[in-house]
């Protein structure tokens, strides 16, 4: 495999995959309120992978981490009862923490609306590292797994908005680039969060990793490769001081965005590159028969030994 700094070069690709919607009863303990959360949608999911490169580690322990090779994925659930947003009624407070002002003075608490009330979704996300980083000395998965880990971390914390996934991917990339010590590197991504209360999927994708939905065989939602021209997609990066110039950086903002309503049994697909290069919708579409969580698993694995299949038989 060959790539240079600012271009994804691919013939064969590892893999990330995740996502099935399901519908389950509400709990109890986690609510005294389940006349809405009984009928909302919830994920279950899987994951599938395999290093790039020859002699790329297939570490079990990496790969439950969030890491495979270059790649890096993440899958959170957040629920909560809120009855407002961190009690301000402010949504920049929610989605940038770091940067309340702590001299203003507090407003008068605004009326809550049902957008406001509750921010419970299932997150997934997957990330691939830019392999040119590796003519630099930089290892190409450090900075695909830190965007996802805070993403991840964001989602768990409660700061984001169920129905702003760029928003999530900006704030995840800003905490990286206030780091003290940045992760170098240069990374594709795309996230996809299911709302709890309408039902929906809000997903941003830069570059060219993405998603598929499925329902009952046939595709009915797709996102589109963002690609500034051949083998050379949208990126996030941060790149030394004496590199800035020379590196290509898009920002968050330039993810393509879409939202629309899945229902129960839809397949949410979230890949790398590789899958959507490699394996066509008719085997992928296979996995959608039935929504649990052993044969989603199984099907999940299915797709990358195809991959592996074609990989031994390609020269790279």
């Amino acid at each position: 495999m060959q790539a240079t700094i600012g271009t994804l070069s691919r013939l064969v690709s590892r893999s990330l995959v995740s996502g099935v919607v399901d519908r389950v009863e509400c709990s109890n303990s986690r609510s005294s309120k389940c006349s809405n959360d009984s009928d909302s949608a919830k994920l279950t999911t899987a994951v599938s992978g395999f290093p790039k490169s020859k002699d790329g580690q297939y570490n079990i322990e990496n790969i439950l981490k969030g890491q495979i090779g270059d790649d890096a994925y993440f899958i959170a659930r957040h629920v909560d009862d809120w009855t407002s947003l961190n009690n301000n009624g402010s949504s920049d407070s929610l989605l940038n923490p770091n940067k309340q002002d702590q001299h203003s003075p507090v407003k008068a608490q605004a009326q809550p609306t049902e957008r406001t009330m509750k921010n419970s979704a299932d997150v997934i996300g997957v990330a691939d590292g830019v392999g040119g980083w590796r003519a630099y000395g930089v290892d190409p998965g450090l900075f695909s797994l830190n965007l996802m880990r805070s993403c991840e971390r964001l989602v768990k914390a409660g700061y984001f908005r169920s129905d702003q996934p760029a928003q999530l991917l900006k704030s995840g990339f800003l905490e990286m680039q206030e780091a003290k010590r940045p992760v170098i590197g240069s990374s594709t991504a795309c996230v996809a969060i299911l709302d709890h209360a309408d039902g929906k999927l809000y997903t941003a994708n830069i570059g060219d990793s993405g998603f598929l939905v499925f329902r009952a065989g046939r595709v009915v939602h797709r996102s589109h490769e963002q690609q500034h021209y051949f083998n050379t997609p949208f990126q996030l990066s941060l790149p030394p001081s004496n590199m800035a110039t020379e590196v290509l950086s898009d920002a968050p903002e330039s993810a393509d965005r879409y939202e629309f309503s899945v229902e129960d049994g839809d397949v949410i697909l979230l890949a790398t590159d590789g899958v959507f290069d490699n394996i066509p919708d008719s085997v992928l579409i296979k996995g959608d028969r039935k929504s649990t969580r052993l044969n989603l698993q199984s099907h999940h694995d299915l797709v990358c030994r195809l991959l592996l299949e074609k990989k031994k038989k390609t020269r790279i």
